[in-house]
């Protein structure tokens, strides 16, 4: 499934909410809580409310795929 199948079905906005962030990373709610809670994700609050901003999911992917690029790089060594 492409980023252009998923994306219709949540508008495209500045912020998210962890439901939304679960759906646009296909992981558990607990696993993007985990992320999270090791800053690997972050996230803003206002209030009670708290949110992804959709940078810090372009900033995520982007750290695994750098991470992955590594980790290619050291087994080919």
């Amino acid at each position: 499934m492409t980023d252009s199948n998923v994306l219709p079905l949540l508008p495209n906005r500045a912020l998210y909410t962890i439901a939304e962030a679960v759906v646009l990373l296909n992981y558990s709610r607990s696993q993007v809580y985990e992320l999270i809670r090791l800053g690997r994700l972050q996230t803003v609050s206002e209030g009670r409310s708290r949110r992804v901003p959709a940078e810090a999911i372009t900033d995520y992917v982007n750290m695994l795929k750098l991470e992955a690029k590594e980790a290619a790089g050291a087994a080919a060594a």
